[in-house]
């Protein structure tokens, strides 16, 4: 599996937001266009990049799959140990909003820099040989997770894989730790949710007779 890359230079994510959001508020940016625009950033940094918008409610519809999809594509890239990331035309010509994604960026710039300020090399036996690949695939299996459409279930996924991608940008143990614990709490609130929407669906047709019957008889 490949390191960060070029991506371990430091790199100011909101300065690189700014860049990449840029322009008429009217037009529409494609996932390739910010990949395109990242000049072959190391895959943490990209993955980083493309999970930030789930992280804060922007009322984007669709937008954990929208973006979800190509994490995974390119954590698949990254186990494969390819040098530079890149994703199918189909995956790549999907579209954002510039206009909804520069409102995110005024609401998320704070926090954002506080984060990135926060991140630093230490304890780096967490996020190397084997720990460094459970940890790969745990930010795939969250991966995997916020790609989903299951309504509510994209929020910490999407902090998990944050934190395993800041983790692996900057050999940053107490990240993996943090990403490790949110997983945790991402997978039981999964269950949960699973569980609700399966009983839900066991009382829609009971739901259904009820209404019929008080409406027709």
């Amino acid at each position: 599996m490949p390191g960060p890359g070029p991506a371990n230079e430091r790199t100011s994510l909101v300065d690189m937001l700014d860049r990449l959001f840029a322009g008429p508020r009217e037009n529409r940016v494609t996932i390739a266009q910010l990949l395109h625009d990242m000049h072959g950033r190391g895959y943490p940094l990209v993955i980083a990049v493309l999970d930030i918008p789930n992280c804060v409610p922007t009322g984007i519809p669709w937008l954990s799959t929208i973006t979800g999809v190509p994490i995974v594509i390119l954590l698949s890239q990254m186990l494969l140990g390819h040098d530079a990331p890149s994703l199918p035309a189909f995956i790549g010509n999907r579209a954002m909003q510039r206009g909804r994604l520069q409102d995110f960026m005024l609401r998320a710039r704070r926090w954002i820099g506080r984060l990135e300020s926060a991140v630093h090399p230490r304890y780096g036996r967490w996020t190397t040989g084997t720990a460094g690949f459970c940890l790969s695939l745990a930010l795939m299996l969250n991966a995997l997770v916020l790609a989903l459409p299951i309504p509510f279930d994209n929020f910490l996924p999407a902090w998990a894989v944050m934190f395993f991608s800041l983790a692996l940008l900057e050999r940053d143990g107490l990240m993996a730790l943090t990403g490790w614990l949110t997983t945790l709490a991402a997978a039981a609130w999964t269950v949960v949710l699973l569980f609700f929407y399966s009983e839900l669906a066991g009382l829609l047709p009971l739901f259904w007779r009820q209404l019929r019957d008080a409406l027709f008889s």
